[in-house]
């Protein structure tokens, strides 16, 4: 599934009503460890094509970012029928992030 920018407009209907999983991504342009971070979770979501992955850029959206005490990215948060269920913060590796949404 495409990866998804979720603003604080769209986060109701892009996660909280979603159906199945939804892999939140809170980055910024100026982090490295969150663009190490994204060829990894591109690689997830094509080997899950069911996968939905929403990509929050903590400068334009710091009131998601607060909602989830967001203090450190990468952070990836991982909700399941819109329920959250798991998060991480850090640059994690491939076997990791398939381990959050499993």
């Amino acid at each position: 599934m495409a990866e998804v920018v979720v603003t604080g407009e769209n986060f109701e209907t892009e996660v909280l009503q979603a159906k199945g999983t939804v892999l939140l991504d809170f980055w910024a342009i100026w982090c490295g460890p969150c663009r190490m971070l994204t060829p990894v979770v591109d690689d997830v979501a094509e080997a899950h094509p069911d996968l939905k992955v929403g990509k929050i850029n903590v400068d334009e959206q710091p009131e998601l970012a607060q909602k989830f005490n967001v203090m450190s990215i990468p952070t990836l948060v991982v909700f399941k029928d819109g329920v959250q269920q798991k998060s991480s913060v850090g640059l994690i590796g491939q076997e990791e992030v398939e381990g959050l949404i499993s």
